[in-house]
């Protein structure tokens, strides 16, 4: 085991599998320098400009290349730099990469791992701060996996690169400093397996990707002021553990989902329709969401830190919750 960052784990992740596999190899913006945020530093000492691909300031030509790749054999990891730049991508995504399979009777290998750094990240303002897994999830054809911690995205990154599907990895670009253990060998961790982070039985909390550690903080609040809060990681947007999910509300009654995303849309909403059509709605006595207003995300950090969902906005909303 050793502590690393959650931006070195993913890094250590993708070294594992490279040396793993020879099919794999990167491709995007700056890769060959080491990637924006340093998360293939070394790769081309060791892998060489044959496995290592800079590429031009051309995303739909990064998705397209990719995508070929695989479907002759190879695996690419394509790097997108941050979530944002996708939108330039998204006729190559949506139309190609997600269908390619289905529309050639199986036939076709879409082996693909798109690396999409998201969500608010010092101060970065509206058009590089965006958090928008929940279009993605409405997406048939693809994997949405949504990390919170080191050894989930080094395992969720190394499911990716050994999956046969598409897999749209949300980097949670807030939480590159955060630290934790990850074992020595990488394991792959199982998509739609939630993983429980505080046991209770007043409410389920369920959350994924950068807003975590701040449930947790209010997790710990709640306790003590009695409140019990059953938390939940998604750890992938789809598939989505329904079943942990049912089974935590089934027991506490009320249902409480937090997401850094915009409310609106957001994979919130789907996550309290589903456990209501799975559990009827008298198995839930209350629920609520919580997330950012529906608004551009502004550069000023005190407007930022206004609309960002934090762990007092999650004790408010929970505490409300109990009370009903």
């Amino acid at each position: 085991m050793a502590q690393v960052s959650l931006l070195e784990a993913c890094r250590l992740a993708a070294l594992q599998e490279m040396r793993r596999d020879p099919r794999v190899w990167v491709l995007g913006e700056d890769v060959a320098r080491g990637g924006l945020f340093g998360q293939y530093r070394g790769f081309l000492d060791e892998f060489g400009a044959g496995r290592v691909v800079s590429t031009p300031i051309s995303e739909s030509t990064i998705m397209g290349a990719g995508l070929g790749a695989a479907l002759v054999g190879t695996r690419p990891i394509i790097e997108m730099r941050i979530f944002d730049f996708v939108m330039c991508a998204m006729d190559e995504l949506v139309n190609q990469v997600a269908k390619i399979r289905y529309m050639f009777g199986g036939q076709a290998r879409p082996a693909v791992v798109v690396r999409m750094p998201h969500g608010m990240w010092r101060n970065s303002a509206a058009q590089h701060s965006q958090t928008l897994e929940s279009w993605f999830t409405h997406l048939p054809g693809v994997v949405v996996a949504v990390p919170s911690t080191p050894a989930d995205a080094a395992g969720l990154l190394v499911s990716a690169i050994r999956s046969d599907d598409p897999v749209l990895f949300f980097d949670p670009k807030n939480l590159f400093p955060l630290t934790g253990e990850v074992a020595d060998e990488i394991a792959p961790i199982p998509f739609g397996q939630a993983r429980r982070l505080h046991e209770g039985d007043d409410l389920t909390v369920v959350t994924w990707s950068a807003i975590t550690p701040a449930v947790m903080e209010a997790a710990g609040t709640l306790a003590a002021r009695g409140i019990r809060a059953d938390v939940l990681d998604l750890r992938t947007l789809w598939p989505w553990d329904e079943a942990a999910v049912c089974a935590s509300v089934a027991r506490t009654g009320r249902l409480l989902v937090v997401h850094e995303a915009v409310t609106t849309g957001g994979f919130g909403a789907e996550v309290l329709a589903r456990v209501v059509e799975r559990l009827g709605p008298g198995a839930v006595r209350a629920a609520a969401r919580l997330g950012q207003p529906r608004v551009p995300v502004p550069f000023a950090p005190p407007l930022e830190d206004a609309l960002k969902p934090d762990a007092a906005k999650v004790v408010a909303a929970a505490e409300a919750l109990a009370r009903r």
